[in-house]
């Protein structure tokens, strides 16, 4: 192979790395969420400071706390509680996110509950 085959290469090579990180900074908040939780999103909790995006697959529940800024580390969290049991929580100081938190929900309620900085949100009994 010739020294301008391998330049070619070498430029195509870094013509693709360049695109898939110009994607990367491009995607929305919600889509890099998704890229943490199996299924389909099924909610969207937005508050001030960040939203709570809730996934599910099969009897699966899955949530992602996503902050509207991210940037300085802060306190976040993400709780996900199925009808008649416990929550699991993701607590912290996180730059970009909180979770993912998944329960098995069955065909049970569960109640989302998210946190960025001082705001948050709670969605009551949901997808019932």
């Amino acid at each position: 192979m010739g020294n301008g085959a391998i330049r070619r290469r070498i430029a195509l090579g870094l013509a693709v790395l360049t695109a898939s990180g110009l994607l990367t900074v491009a995607v929305p908040t919600e889509a890099q969420a998704a890229a943490h939780c199996p299924g389909r999103k099924v909610r969207t909790l937005p508050f001030s400071t960040g939203s709570v995006v809730v996934y599910k697959r099969g009897g699966y529940i899955c949530a992602v706390t996503v902050a509207k800024k991210p940037g300085a580390k802060r306190k976040m969290s993400v709780s996900v509680r199925a009808r008649g049991g416990r929550p699991v929580v993701d607590e912290g100081r996180y730059t970009y996110h909180a979770g993912p938190v998944t329960v098995h929900a069955g065909r049970r309620c569960v109640w989302v509950k998210g946190k960025v900085g001082g705001p948050s949100v709670s969605s009551g009994w949901i997808l019932c």
